[in-house]
């Protein structure tokens, strides 16, 4: 999936020419938190968001420092927040060089950004033209849309097994060779050592993922590394693993 399969098409916009409060009702109005700012031309010059206008004067909410730290910080900063606070344009309080998106970028780009750049929404470009928005809210409809297009379950307990046990040769964190699993009807049981407790977690969830699995019991034993404590992570009383298959 790409960012142009999952953007909100309908862009609301606004001139950086326009009034803060205008730009604080179309938010309301729309149930959005941000909007694109867009010059005479079309051309996106900034976004707006709902944090540009957490300090303002008006609400009383505007920085305030002690003397001595506001001659550490210096008469750029306190001017660039008094313009932040006081502004009454959209492009006076805007986001100046947003970071976008194009419509082929890939949903895993789409995440990075959002996590390292700690925004929540990214406009999608075609050149110079804003042509959608892809926000949290898109990638949420996303997971609904591909969480309802299951594969088939797996067609007996002996491929259950067999798949969950590829499953933990792929991932790192499973200790693949300490583990143990037997499969009836649908009812998957765990046996085996763990020396991490998020790993019983994980082996649990991984099983939970594998289609045909109706529930799962584990009887994994949690060794701790550092004082050789044993604990048991029994779901139910357990008869002894099952004999090892080839």
């Amino acid at each position: 999936m790409k960012a142009g399969d999952i953007m909100t098409p309908r862009v609301v916009s606004i001139s950086p020419d326009a009034g803060v409060l205008e730009a604080v009702r179309l938010m309301l109005q729309n149930h959005i938190s941000g909007l694109p700012v867009v010059d005479a031309s079309g051309a996106l010059v900034g976004v707006v968001t709902e944090g540009d206008f957490l300090r303002r004067a008006e609400t009383g909410t505007a920085r305030k420092r002690p003397r001595w730290l506001e001659f550490l910080v210096g008469p750029s900063r306190l001017a660039e927040e008094y313009v932040e606070s006081h502004g009454r344009k959209v492009g006076e309080v805007m986001t100046r060089e947003p970071i976008t998106i194009t419509e082929d970028a890939p949903l895993e780009e789409v995440v990075h950004l959002m996590e390292h750049k700690r925004i929540k929404r990214l406009p999608v470009m075609r050149g110079p033209q804003v042509v959608g928005i892809v926000s949290r809210a898109n990638l949420m409809h996303a997971l609904v849309t591909l969480g309802r297009a299951a594969p088939p379950p797996a067609a007996t307990d002996a491929a259950i097994r067999q798949q969950l046990l590829a499953e933990f040769q792929k991932q790192v964190w499973a200790p693949a060779a300490l583990i143990d699993v037997a499969v009836k009807d649908g009812v998957v049981e765990i046996w085996g050592t763990i020396l991490e407790g998020s790993q019983g977690e994980a082996i649990r969830v991984c099983a939970e993922n594998i289609p045909g699995v109706k529930s799962v019991v584990s009887h994994l034993t949690w060794i701790e590394p550092m004082s050789g404590m044993v604990i048991s992570d029994f779901d139910q009383p357990a008869p002894a693993p099952p004999a090892a298959k080839p």
